[in-house]
């Protein structure tokens, strides 16, 4: 039981970066000496391919279509791009994968200066409760520790309300069948590899706790099962972007062992907005840090549920993070959550208690003007949390 995410817009992951060089790109450069330059070389017909083939020092590929690559002497490209028969000649450029973006959320939060500095969550271990994580993801897959499902992973048949699972391979009990879980991860901490997108934590460990199937549903033994297994590893953060208006005596009791046992427990206020004192469980549980979403404005987001439980608030419109085989932008409270989990981590890697995280949250939260039932102490600030100025940034 996921709040309600849209997912929209999966990112190309190539683009341009050398166009292709256009007839008499090349002109002039006859004096440059007899050099060879790998070029592609497109022909009309079957005398602008031997023209091309005759120049060539070395034929490099022929295509299926009227082209090949070819090593030529610069010397004999002039001749080649005069040629009737000849479409084009270019120069052999690359492409690259897409550059690594900073996601607006990360951006809001400071979130880079904290990594400027050296704190990106190294040694914490943060539990991502939700429909698991793609274990293969390169945002991912350098962070990803150990998995435990509740739920079986599957990616064949549908989901009542229309919901379709990932397209995405079980490789593991614990892998992503939904998109929610991976989506939820990238937030908490993406691999800041100089592609894709970058986390709030980059290099803690994340562990994916498998408590949603692939609609995005779980009931609440299993989900406080999940809780209750995060707190027997004793690991640091346990994130949940799961809710209902439905408390569970069950799962208040794991919330209550898991904190108890020092976890740092967090979840996502509701989608229910606009609305009043409507936030879900279990971020209502006292033993849980309630969070709130803003928008790019850092208005709230028509959708997030508040109250008085709410204690921060943090971006959670239109975010773009991983997903299984690329990237996608979701709306939440559900995507606002994970961004004061990657925090949580790097406070905790620095020796931080869960109670003194919540404590220094809070104590460092921006305020944005809106009312305490809408965000509480404000909006995170992971680079004040961490000590840092960011005023300028």
């Amino acid at each position: 039981m996921p709040e309600d995410d849209s997912g929209t817009k999966r990112r190309t992951v190539l683009k341009a970066t050398s166009g292709a060089v256009g007839a008499g790109a090349f002109s002039g450069l006859a004096s440059a000496g007899d050099a060879t330059v790998e070029v592609n070389v497109g022909y009309e017909n079957d005398r602008g391919r031997g023209a091309a083939v005759e120049a060539a020092s070395e034929v490099v590929r022929e295509f299926n279509f009227d082209a090949l690559t070819m090593r030529v002497s610069r010397n004999a490209i002039e001749g080649l791009e005069k040629n009737p028969d000849v479409r084009y000649v270019e120069e052999n450029g690359t492409m690259e994968a897409l550059a690594q973006s900073l996601p607006w959320g990360q951006d809001r939060v400071d979130s880079e200066v904290a990594h400027a500095n050296g704190d990106t969550g190294d040694g914490a271990d943060i539990a991502v409760l939700d429909t698991g994580i793609d274990s293969d993801h390169p945002d991912l897959t350098a962070n990803v520790g150990a998995g435990k499902a509740f739920v079986s992973c599957e990616t064949k048949g549908g989901c009542r309300y229309g919901v379709k699972p990932a397209d995405n391979t079980c490789y593991n009990s614990w892998d992503d069948d939904n998109d929610h879980g991976s989506h939820c991860a990238g937030i908490a901490d993406a691999v800041d590899n100089s592609q894709g997108v970058v986390g709030t934590s980059t290099t803690a460990t994340l562990h994916a706790v498998k408590v949603l199937d692939k609609c995005g549903s779980g009931s609440f033994s299993d989900i406080a099962a999940g809780v209750e297994y995060v707190a027997d590893q004793g690991w640091d953060v346990g994130s949940m972007s799961l809710g209902g208006s439905s408390s569970s005596s069950a799962l208040r009791d794991a919330c209550q062992y898991a904190h108890d046992k020092g976890v740092f427990l967090v979840a996502a206020a509701g989608n229910s907005g606009p609305c009043t004192d409507c936030v879900g469980y279990p971020a209502a549980y006292d033993t849980v840090m309630a969070v709130s979403a803003t928008s790019s404005d850092d208005s709230l987001a028509d959708f997030s549920s508040t109250g008085p439980e709410v204690e921060i608030a943090a971006p959670g419109d239109t975010i773009n993070s991983t997903v299984p085989g690329g990237y996608s932008e979701f709306s939440g409270t559900s995507m606002a959550c994970p961004h004061v989990a990657g925090a949580a981590g790097q406070l905790m890697a620095n020796g931080a208690t869960n109670t003194e995280v919540r404590d220094t949250l809070n104590n460092t939260a921006e305020d944005i003007g809106l009312g305490s039932n809408e965000s509480g102490s404000g909006l995170l600030d992971v680079a004040a949390a961490l000590g840092y100025d960011s005023s300028d940034n």
